[in-house]
């Protein structure tokens, strides 16, 4: 249904690794900023999209070690304010490019899964491209 597949509890797993995630908006400060406080305060990774203005714009992702979450987002928080959020998430280990032909049936079975009582997040490991991006919306 919707293109997809049913796996079972935990069948890719393995292409995830359990992290904590502190999320800031864009404007919380530029890459560097952002990138040297997650450092001092002991986060592991940092992805940033600075976005392209007001309608987008942008966000920071700060990767950390499951047990140093509370920790690291204390102390971010002293130096960029109070973040989007504090959660644990699932980081894929590799990304897959999703090709214009299937991206929105992708899209629309994310949303779909997304509408779903018993769904509580979907975490997944495509990439779709920008220009792929702005043809669907």
């Amino acid at each position: 249904k919707n293109g997809g597949n049913l796996g079972a509890s935990g069948a890719v797993s393995h292409g995830f690794e359990r992290l904590g995630l502190i999320e800031y908006p864009g404007k919380a400060g530029d890459e560097e900023k952002v990138l040297e406080a997650a450092i001092e305060a002991g986060a592991d990774d940092v992805e940033s999209d600075m976005g392209d203005g007001d309608e987008n714009p942008g966000s920071h992702q700060i990767w950390v070690a499951v047990e140093n979450l509370h920790e690291v987002a204390r102390e971010l928080e002293k130096v960029l304010g109070e973040a989007e959020g504090v959660k644990l998430a699932w980081k894929p280990s590799l990304k897959t490019e999703v090709s214009a032909d299937d991206a929105a049936t992708l899209l629309k079975l994310i949303d779909v899964l997304d509408d779903d009582d018993d769904v509580q997040t979907v975490w997944g490991n495509y990439e779709i491209p920008d220009d792929v991006m702005e043809k669907l919306s």
